[in-house]
């Protein structure tokens, strides 16, 4: 069997032949038990069918008893992403997974990691799409429902429900005041560590905190794309307006958003990052559609399409030293890219309460979006000699 924890992790549950009788009788999928008296074992190959490689298995003194309470709370984050009007869910990611991660607070508790399968998963995909705004609601009949049993019912659908919405419109202060982001706050990691960690056979997608110094900004690709100005995936351009393959529509308005390669150093390695989305302008303080505007106005004969060069925004952060958010992808774990993913910047202090490592763009790092190369004219890049 399958079994789930509060914080969300999935592990191998087994029990042995001779006590089967004796417990699986009692257990029903999609309830919620605590299980005292157990022993870990390492899992065969063969019979693996979880990330961890340990068994938790039954044994003659183990005891289960079910846990019946109900979970409400409001919803702060889905699949890490912020709850926001213009969150487009992933169907077809969900479906592959069969599961939707929500961050709940309940009142103004601490902040809870709740996954929903299958159906439930099904369901909350559907409200999204039924509701004009997402659901803020949510109240769960089992922690973890797992293909059968437990039900989800958001906003309206019962008193229940009602008057938490009630109390969490009266109360939004309160309700919000832990930061939902902190709980995804990613692990430290030197740009060695990185590399290591791309190379190891069972490396899933994560995310990580990496200290570097900027040493270059590439110039021989676009530093931006024009994304769906709601859901920031790469636009794409059909015959007369811009289109939205996420959101499925025909007619958008694009905005350009960073997509920009630079090179950086610790006290070892070098690597290559690319700074996506909000992340760029966390490092200069600038929007991109703001930096586009200002050299088509400085420029009027420029054609619309051409590749506008680096800004100075950009060339003025070389030398910095920062500490960045880093997505370790399934490109890089399949060896199509080396570029490693920036999905956040810290401000220079750290003095961020969190990272909001759900913040991803649709787009491969190694794409470009304007052209197939990008002007050199302007100021020249020195080179920073490394420090040890």
């Amino acid at each position: 069997m399958l079994l789930i924890d509060e914080e969300g992790t999935v592990i191998h549950g087994f029990i042995p032949p001779s006590r089967i009788d004796t417990y699986l009788r009692h257990m029903i999928p999609g309830s919620t038990y605590r299980l005292n008296n157990y022993f870990g074992s390492k899992t065969k190959k063969v019979y693996r069918v979880a990330d961890p490689d340990v068994t938790i298995a039954f044994s003659w003194n183990s005891v289960l008893s079910v846990l019946t309470d109900n979970y409400i709370g409001h919803i702060r984050l889905v699949n890490e992403q912020t709850l926001t009007e213009d969150l487009v869910l992933d169907e077809n990611e969900i479906a592959s997974m069969r599961r939707i991660l929500i961050h709940v607070q309940t009142y103004d508790g601490p902040v809870m990691k709740l996954y929903l399968w299958d159906k439930a998963a099904t369901d909350l995909c559907e409200n999204f799409k039924s509701l004009r705004k997402p659901p803020s609601v949510i109240l769960v009949t089992a922690v973890n429902p797992k293909r059968f049993g437990g039900s989800v019912f958001f906003d309206m659908d019962v008193q229940a429900t009602r008057e938490y919405l009630t109390w969490f419109e009266l109360n939004s202060e309160a309700a919000n005041r832990v930061n939902a982001e902190i709980v995804t706050k990613a692990e430290t990691a030197t740009i060695g560590d990185l590399l290591s960690y791309m190379k190891q056979e069972d490396a899933k997608v994560a995310w990580f905190e990496c200290t570097a110094t900027i040493d270059d900004v590439m110039r021989d690709s676009a530093w931006y794309y024009i994304a769906c100005g709601g859901c920031k995936t790469k636009a794409t351009k059909g015959p007369t307006t811009l289109m939205c393959k996420k959101c499925g529509k025909t007619e958008i308005t694009g905005s350009a958003e960073y997509l920009t390669k630079i090179s950086v150093y610790d006290n070892n390695d070098y690597a290559s990052f690319v700074v996506l989305g909000d992340a760029g302008q966390e490092l200069t303080g600038k929007k991109a559609s703001g930096l586009v505007e200002s050299y088509y106005e400085a420029y009027e004969g420029a054609l619309d399409g051409h590749v506008v060069p680096v800004p100075q925004a950009l060339i003025d952060v070389i030398g910095q030293t920062r500490t960045f958010v880093i997505k370790i992808s399934k490109h890089n774990l399949k060896g199509k890219t080396q570029s490693l993913t920036v999905t956040k910047v810290l401000p220079h202090d750290g003095s961020a309460l969190g990272s909001d490592i759900g913040a991803d763009v649709v787009v491969s790092p190694d794409e470009v979006a304007l052209g197939s190369g990008n002007s050199k004219e302007g100021s020249s890049i020195a080179k920073r000699t490394k420090c040890g």
